[in-house]
Order: structure tokens, then sequence, then C-alpha cells
């Protein structure tokens, strides 16, 4: 017997292939540009993080600079391999609140999503803030005008996300590769220095290591610790993101994953490894990845190239935020947590209402921080640390559920991931609490309590509705079609004509305000009726006050109650112009009567649009 068999995908010779959107979906490189943005560029302030904190116990605390690095790279992969079993999980996206919400329950997800939403947030306002802040330290006469750059850059970045996140990837995967490269280079030619080459940069600048030496506590070291990991943030935005992916989804996103913890960590222990070979010291007004390039290239060409790379890219580092959240906002969306508009895609697979939520509410706070970094790093990568901190609980739990193969040493693994991260989110906030991480204590659970609200919204909707029920079958009922009108005109016509297509019996009905001029005119829209003639009742009210809607939602009422049996409809014609300014020039009468009989009665509102 012969089978023949077709490909499922096949196409028709001469015809296309159907648009599925995959073009416009990430690949593994691409993706780690428009994904990665953020982790990459932490190593500009991870490392001078820990070098700040270590300072305080003078020459020797600085000495633990590689040891501390080390323990955040062992963190980094722990997280990576715990991001890549994510990813493998939990397709759809979601990262730490996919995880929550499977294995420790609806708030406990609903904790991993508000502080993946307020660390979002916070990145993208973070990140363009530094941006500008490296610009205007190049030009100072910038300085004034700090906070209309950083609207500017975040109006471009929003831009480019609402034409896709292909084409946010296009746009940032050079940015990306100059400024991972030029890191690169630095480290491979400072490895093989046996001395700074130049310190021009760090001249003059007072040094912020403490003079007498104090002990080097496990307080310190765990300080340093939180502190550096602030370099781990946007490590979880690819497992947010996998359905913005090419298939096959699973395995694009965890090649970018770990792709992007192998770049980061060697970024991060080499930096760490110049330091030491350095003895760098921190110093005022310089930044300490300033000092290294200073060490390793000199003070040329190559040392600006660098610093120019790392502010484009701690400014562009706002995209992750772009790429993870609006997906995060679906799947929230999706489970009845937040508005429904915001799982609708527009072309080019954009969440557009995701993107321009995430740009509204970070305009709000560069206008409330006024552009200054400085009021806004205190609050920033607290939210990170949860996530990463219940994410990890959830995979404990997902290992015992599924018992595989060597499940107690993944177990294990993520379990001790869990217990730094835990103490790295408790040290942060406890160090910066007064700093304004009091802010971020506070919005978490108003976040979490909103979340709560929107689902028993939407849960008392069901209900009205009767979703997940068998409705009664449909029937026909009387019907009776009500249509305000004022004059004669060819929109009066085509209403009363759509009004006759739709009811068993058609009213006109128009308000005559209590002034003389107005009985007057009704009168003689009363006689023009007559005279016309188009077999269809005008009905005329005349209310002791002004008002048009009011007064008509009061008519509906009355014949609601006189003809229980009848379903009443309300036919409001209005006049769409050509050109969307000319609405302007518009009476807003059907908005008006819209709205008064939405809110005083249960009768059906119908809007004709006669566009002129």
């Amino acid at each position: 017997m012969t089978v023949l068999t077709t490909e499922p995908d096949a196409v028709p010779a001469g015809e296309e292939p159907p648009d599925t959107g995959e073009r416009y979906r990430l690949t593994a490189v691409t993706g780690l540009a428009a994904l990665s943005l953020d982790a990459m560029a932490s190593v500009a302030y991870g490392p001078e993080a820990i070098v700040l904190v270590l300072a305080g116990a003078g020459a020797r605390g600085l000495g633990f600079t590689l040891p501390v690095t080390l323990a955040i790279a062992a963190l980094l992969a722990v997280l990576v391999a715990s991001y890549r079993q994510v990813i493998a999980a939990f397709p759809d996206g979601g990262g730490a609140y996919a995880v929550a919400r499977a294995h420790l329950g609806v708030r406990t997800g609903l904790v991993a999503a508000a502080s993946l939403v307020l660390d979002y947030v916070l990145n993208v306002a973070v990140a363009v803030t530094a941006g500008v802040a490296a610009l205007t330290s190049a030009f100072p006469g910038l300085y004034g005008h700090r906070l209309w750059l950083c609207l500017a850059v975040l109006a471009l970045i929003t831009g480019v996300n609402l034409r896709g996140i292909v084409e946010s990837a296009r746009a940032f995967i050079v940015p990306t590769a100059v400024f991972v490269g030029a890191i690169l280079v630095l480290i491979a030619v400072g490895l093989f220095r046996d001395h700074p080459v130049s310190t021009a940069s760090a001249a003059g600048h007072a040094s912020v290591v403490a003079d007498n030496a104090t002990t080097v506590g496990t307080l310190l070291l765990l300080k340093a610790f939180a502190s550096g990991c602030a370099a781990l943030t946007g490590v979880e935005a690819i497992a947010n993101a996998v359905p913005s992916f090419r298939v096959p989804r699973t395995r694009r996103a965890q090649r970018a994953e770990i792709a992007l913890g192998a770049v980061l960590g060697l970024m991060l222990i080499g930096l760490s490894v110049l330091i030491g070979r350095f003895h760098l010291q921190p110093v005022e007004g310089v930044t300490v990845l300033a000092q290294l390039a200073d060490a390793a290239l000199g003070h040329n060409a190559a040392f600006y190239v660098i610093q120019f790379a790392t502010m484009i890219l701690l400014a562009l580092s706002a995209n992750t935020s772009f790429g993870g959240l609006p997906v995060l906002l679906k799947l929230l969306a999706r489970d009845d947590h937040a508005p429904h508009v915001f799982a609708l895609k527009a072309d080019r697979q954009v969440h557009r209402h995701g993107v321009l939520a995430l740009a509204a509410v970070s305009a709000a706070l560069l206008v409330f921080s006024g552009g200054d970094t400085n009021t806004l790093v205190p609050m920033f990568a607290i939210g990170v640390f949860v996530g990463f901190t219940i994410a990890q609980v959830g995979m404990v739990r997902h290992w015992r559920a599924q018992r595989g193969r060597g499940w107690r040493g993944k177990a294990l693994l993520n379990g001790g991931g869990a217990l730094l991260t835990g103490v790295a989110a408790v040290v942060v906030t406890a160090s910066k609490f007064t700093e304004g991480a009091w802010l971020i204590v506070l919005a978490l659970p108003a976040l979490v309590a909103a979340f709560e609200a929107v689902r028993r919204a939407y849960g008392r909707i069901d209900t009205r509705l009767g979703l997940g029920l068998l409705p009664r079958a449909p029937h026909r009922e009387r019907s009776l079609v009500i249509v305000p009108v004022s004059a004669l005109s060819r929109l009066t016509s085509e209403a009363l004509t759509a009004a006759a297509s739709l009811g068993d019996e058609v009213r006109a009905v128009s308000v005559c305000a209590p002034d003389p001029e107005d009985r007057v005119r009704d009168r003689a829209f009363a006689r023009s009726w007559r005279d016309w003639d188009p077999g269809v009742e005008l009905v005329r009210l005349t209310p002791e006050r002004h008002g048009l809607g009011r007064p008509i939602a009061a008519y509906v009422r009355a014949v609601a109650a006189a003809e229980p049996g009848t379903r009443v409809t309300v036919l409001i014609p209005e006049a769409e112009p050509e050109r969307l300014w000319q609405r302007l020039l518009q009476n807003q009468r059907g908005a008006v009567v819209a709205h008064a009989v939405r809110r005083e009665t249960d009768a059906v509102i119908c809007r004709l649009r006669f566009r002129l």
C-alpha cells in the first residue's frame, strides 16, 4: 500500500507562506542584544559598588574584591542554570511569576510579579539617568538640561520598541557589540600590564579609601556582596520574554541565557582581577571603569571610546525592561490580575499598551527625581532580589515535585541560590532603607493589593456575565428604537433608516430647552417634521431645566417601565468629520446623551457614525 504524505506547512506553488509573525521575533543573537543590555551595562557599576563598600576597611578591605566577585559569579552561574530550567518549564514566559504561581501559590506569584514590575520600571529610570549623567559629565554645559535629555532618550527608546522588539534589537546590537568588545579588549590588554599605563583620570581627585583600616568582618563582606549583586539585574529578563523568541523558542532563549551568563561573568571577573592587579583605589568623581580603562589602555582615544560606549549602553539598557515587562503584563492580564488591554498585540508582535504604560510611569519617575540618578539608585535592585529568591524557592518545589534523575542536586543548587539572594535582599533593604528603599517596602504590597483588586473586579464581572455557564437560548423580543434628533438633515434620514432596520417601532425624540427662543425653534422644527412626514412619531420633551442627556434618559426609563416586554435601543446619530482635528468643532451632543443613558438606564446604546 502506498501512503502519500505532505508537509503540514507546505505552501502551494506560486503562493506566499502565511505570515505567522516569526520574522518579528528574536533569534538568540538579537535576543541577547534586546534583553541583556541591563545586565551588560551593570559591569559599569557592579564592581564599583563592591569597591566602594570594601574601601571602608581601607586597603586591606580592597583585597577582598576578587573573592566577593567570585562569589557573585558563582551566584550568577546558579541563576543562569536556574533560569535555563525556568525557560524549559515555563515556555510562555513570566520567569519568577510563572514559577511562583505554579509552585508557591497565587499570592506569592503576585509578590514576584510586583517585584519584577518595580524593578523594570526603576531600571528604565536609573538606566536613562545614568546614561545622561555620563553625557553631562563629558559636557558640563548640558547639566541644567538633564531632565529634558532623559525624557528625550526615553522617547527614543519607546519609539523604537513600538516598531517591534526585533527593530529594537537591530538598533541596539551594534552599541552592545562595541561595549562588550571594548571591555574584553580592556581586560585582555590589562592582563599583560605589570603596572598602570596612566593615572591621569584619577589625578587631583580625593580618595575615598578609609585612612584607618578596620576589621574585614562578615557584615562588611555581606554588604559588599549585596551591593555587587546589582550587576545581576537583568539576568531574569530572557526567561520573562520567552514568547518573543523565534521557534524553537525554548532552545533559542536558553542559548541567549547561557551566552549572557558567560559574557557577564567573564567581564565581572576580568575587571575584578584588574582592580587587584593595579591596586586601584576609588576616588571621588571618577568611575572605577574609567580608572581601569586609563590604567590598561592609557589616556587616549581608546579611553574615550570606552567612556562613550559605556554612556550609550547605560542609556539604552532601559530596553531590557521594554522587552520583559510587556510580556509579564500580558501574563498578568491573562490571569485577570491586570487590565486585559495589556494582552492585546499590535502588528509586529508588539504589546503596545505595555510599552506605553512603562514609558508613562518611567517618565513620571524621571520628573519626580529631576533626572538625578542618586535619587533612584537606593530603590533599585531590591525588587529583582525578591524575584530571584522566589524563583529559586519555586524551582526547589519544582524539582521535588518532578523527582527526576538528579533532582536532589538541582534542588540543593537552587536552595543555595535562594539563600544567597534572600540574604542580599535583606542586606540591601536594611542598608538602603532610610535612603529611599522604604518606598519599595510600601510599594510592593500596594502593587500586590492592586493586582488582587483587579482580579476581584474581573470576578464580579464574570459572575454578572455568567462566564463558564450555558446561557439561556436567544429569543426574539419586541424592539423599540429611540432616535434623538434636533434638525432635519441627511444624518437624520440615515439614522431613521438604520433604526427602521433594527427595530419593530421607531420614535424620534427632541428636547426643547425652557428659553423662549428655544420654544420658537422647537415649534418650527415640529412643523418641518410634519411637512417631511417620515412616517416616524416625533416625541417632544420640554424639561423645566436646561439639559439634553437627562431628559432623554428619563424618557427611556419611563418607556421601559410602561412596556416591560420591550427591548429599548437608543440610536445616537453622529457626524464623523473627514479630518481628526475637525472633531474639536463638534458639539459632543452624542457623547452627552450616551453618557446619561448608559448611567441611568439599561437600554442598548448604538452610536451611528455618518462619515462626511
